[in-house]
């Protein structure tokens, strides 16, 4: 029986109803996105009809779930919430703090000795405050989510940005910062500006060497890194009909990759047999009552551009597999371009490595389909020519896959099995060599390949694809390998083929498994004690922020003016860190160390207006703090792109940064940086970005009459005596403008907690 099913009947119950509400004000078709969003809002039924892009909107999400790097902050937060039990159904799941290096029972060892103290507090605060949670070795959080959470019609917000996954089970599923997940188990409504629609029209059908991560990699190929921000990307056709429940999961899962807010599925028989391989048949049963609402109306299907603000068509039939990158996921190259591209580009050909799994590629699917090419090794008189890793996205597909010969399979060719867990995907590689930091290639079936990401090495080449190309270009050794045209010669000196991959959608035995790894919350946590060492290097309990002074803010200075590609990994980097996202202080010393400074092409070294001096950059900071002077961040386009960690915007608020200032802002960053009482603002005009100077003293003006809509003013002073005043916009609504006066919006949620219960 599923998890929260007395839940999810009381949602399909009046599901009908409130879509017929929403139908009225709208006044024509909708589309699946739109049913889900107006089926939830927190008032109920709709009465007006939301402007897409523009209207803020409260929503009234039906679970939360929270991954362990992320789940520190956020519960460390909802602890000063007052609540005593979380409002909505909640989970904890301990994936990123698993480090791959040997193997997967070594490396989970060493995990749980290593992070004990950080994982005997997520235990008990969950078991306090009623959360589930699974414990490391159970799996990654968006797998396990697939697995055991995700519904149709849903709408869920998780602490991480490939949250978005659950849209493979036809959910809006959206990635938030931790102190959005603490509104919402507070029993606060959720804002979110209503997004705009993207539909993306699959005609065909997948085959032969064809995956779905194709599909999204075509796609991000199309809209780039921020091409969908502030959008809700909507499949259908069908093309999307005929995939699988977890290919869709793997599409929506790499959609946070083009900046979209989420992107989903309208139910089909794929989600169906999903549910019920993954034990949920009432779910499915429930679903089938009332499936013509759980996709989008016929109408809109059948005219798409009359519905949607964009749509893109896709032919599945002539589509063809792609690698992309490297160092970004929208370098889009068809396989059989990569030999050409590669040495256009002056990219190493010599793969080092092949990664598969991860979040995003760990389905039963996706692992048998790479063992019918694993198995063509031996078969076939060949030999790996590059590393190859397999990460297993959960306990339960681990257990099947072991139980199906597949791991075998694996292990005879000498590949190695990490643990069920993030691991290099998210930089928790311990590479042997990537200290070095020499010029080389890998290959992998993960979402990112930012620079560094994977190893830490700044010149490891990462190029992204599906599990089947991945294995196949380990075993050939080289970008200039085509498996769908190619051949590769055997022991024997023959010329032989690959042929391509087949596999099962879902296991033909049932999925098994021994040990899941949950933990049921106690019924009344109220005994439960959570204990954090006010001397853990690990852990820290949070001080309330300031509240804003009330006055313009003068006298900033210019902390960073970073030029180009700045994600939430330049700005607080995962891989070692990650040991301190329960730390704000200690973790507070790799803020923005990874960004280019404008003035002098490095990282980590910006000039100190105190001293003349140059320093890195949260020294630096930790001297203006320390001065009583308030700093500036500038930044180029897509500011805060990539995970949604909220330490990038924690970090920053803690050292004292008051104002980050850039030509445009990732949806989840901009949210985040709001919520820590921070100041989000963009150039009016992107071309005053070059008006910076390094000795730049800095005025905010404006801020005594703060108003959504209403431009602010920044007066720069330059160290030759000259000025310049420029306009700079944001997008603060008035509930923003009052976290940002009291200091951020857990100051306003434990104000109204003290007073309800005095």
């Amino acid at each position: 029986m599923a998890f929260d099913i007395e839940m999810i009947k009381k949602l399909y119950a009046d599901f009908g109803n409130r879509i017929e509400a929403a139908r009225k004000v709208v006044g024509k078709p909708l589309t699946l996105t739109e049913k889900i969003l107006y089926a939830h809002l927190w008032q109920g039924k709709a009465t007006t009809a939301y402007d897409r892009g523009k209207s803020y909107v409260d929503f009234a999400p039906d679970r939360v779930a929270m991954q362990d790097a992320t789940a520190q902050m956020a519960l460390l937060q909802f602890m000063q919430s007052g609540r005593s039990k979380v409002a909505v159904p909640s989970t904890v799941h301990c994936d990123h703090l698993i480090e791959a290096k040997v193997s997967s029972s070594i490396d989970l060892d060493r995990a749980k000795q290593e992070s004990s103290e950080v994982y005997d507090f997520l235990a008990s605060v969950s078991n306090k405050y009623g959360i589930g949670f699974w414990k490391p070795g159970a799996g990654i959080i968006h797998q396990v989510v697939l697995e055991n959470y995700a519904f149709p019609g849903g709408m869920m917000i998780g602490t991480d940005s490939h949250t978005v996954n659950a849209g493979g089970l036809g959910m809006i599923a959206i990635g938030v910062g931790g102190a959005d997940a603490c509104d919402v188990m507070a029993g606060l409504a959720w804002e979110l500006k209503m997004p705009k629609l993207i539909g993306i029209k699959l005609t065909g059908k997948l085959n032969g060497w064809l995956a779905p991560k194709d599909v999204i990699l075509k796609v991000a190929g199309i809209l780039t890194v921020k091409g969908g921000t502030g959008a809700v990307v909507e499949y259908f056709g069908e093309g999307a009909t005929s995939m699988s429940c977890t290919g869709k999961g793997t599409i929506c899962n790499m959609g946070a990759e083009i900046g979209a807010t989420t992107s989903t599925f309208g139910y089909d028989d794929s989600m169906s047999r999903y549910l019920k391989a993954t034990g949920r048949e009432d779910i499915a049963a429930e679903a089938d009552k009332i499936k013509e609402h759980l996709t989008g109306d016929a109408e809109v299907y059948a005219n798409p551009e009359a519905y949607f603000d964009q749509v893109i068509e896709i032919d599945l039939s002539t589509l063809e597999p792609h690698l992309n990158g490297p160092f970004t996921p929208d370098l889009a190259t068809p396989i059989s371009k990569m030999k050409e591209a590669a040495a256009a580009n002056g990219w190493p050909t010599k793969i080092e490595v092949g990664l598969i799994g991860s979040c995003t590629n760990s389905s039963y699917e996706d692992i048998s389909r790479a063992v019918s090419l694993a198995r063509q090794v031996k078969e076939k008189g060949l030999k790996l020519h590059s590393e190859f890793t397999i990460t297993p996205g959960s306990e339960q597909v681990r257990y099947t896959i072991d139980r199906d010969g597949f791991l075998d399979v694996f292990n005879n060719i000498g590949a190695t099995v990490f643990a069920n867990a993030c691991g290099p995907c998210i930089g928790m590689w311990a590479r042997v060599g990537a200290e070095k930091a020499e010029k080389n290639t890998i290959v992998h079936s993960f979402n990112r390949n930012f620079a560094k990401r994977a190893d830490g090495n700044p010149n490891t080449f990462a190029f992204v694809g599906s599990p089947e190309i991945v294995t196949a270009m380990a075993i050939a050794g080289t970008l200039e390998f085509n498996p769908l045209t190619d051949t590769l010669t055997n022991d024997k000196g023959e010329q032989v083929k690959l042929d391509p991959p087949t596999g099962y959608e879902l296991p033909p035995k049932g999925f098994e498994v021994d040990d899941p790894g949950f933990q049921k919350p106690a019924e009344d946590g109220s005994g439960v004690q959570v204990i954090v060492s006010p001397t853990s290097k690990r852990l820290q309990l949070l001080a309330p922020f300031a509240a804003w002074e009330g006055t313009d803010l003068k006298g900033l200075k210019l902390l960073i003016k970073a030029k180009g590609k700045c994600t939430t990994d330049h700005i607080s980097m995962a891989g070692p860190w990650l040991k301190f996202r329960g730390h704000l202080d200690n973790i507070s010393n790799n803020m923005l160390i990874g960004a280019i400074n404008f003035f002098n092409e490095k990282t980590d070294s910006v000039k100190n207006q105190l001293t003349g001096e140059y320093g890195t950059v949260p020294n630096t900071q930790r001297a203006y703090k320390a001065a009583g002077i308030g700093t500036l961040v500038v930044g180029d386009e897509n500011y805060g792109e990539g995970s949604s960690r909220e330490h990038a915007a924690m970090e920053p608020r803690h050292l004292g940064v008051r104002a980050v200032l850039v030509k445009s802002f990732a949806r989840i960053h901009e949210t985040n940086l709001k919520k820590q009482g921070m100041l989000a603002l963009t150039f009016a005009n992107k071309e005053d970005y070059d008006k910076i100077q390094e000795d730049d003293t800095i005025d905010i003006i404006g801020l005594t009459e703060f108003t959504p809509n209403k431009p602010l003013q920044i007066q720069l002073h330059h160290k030759n005596g000259s000025t310049d005043l420029i306009t700079v916009n944001h997008t603060y609504n008035e509930q923003q403008i009052e976290w940002f006066k009291a200091g951020g919006a857990l100051n306003i949620i434990r104000k109204e907690f003290a007073e309800k219960n005095k």
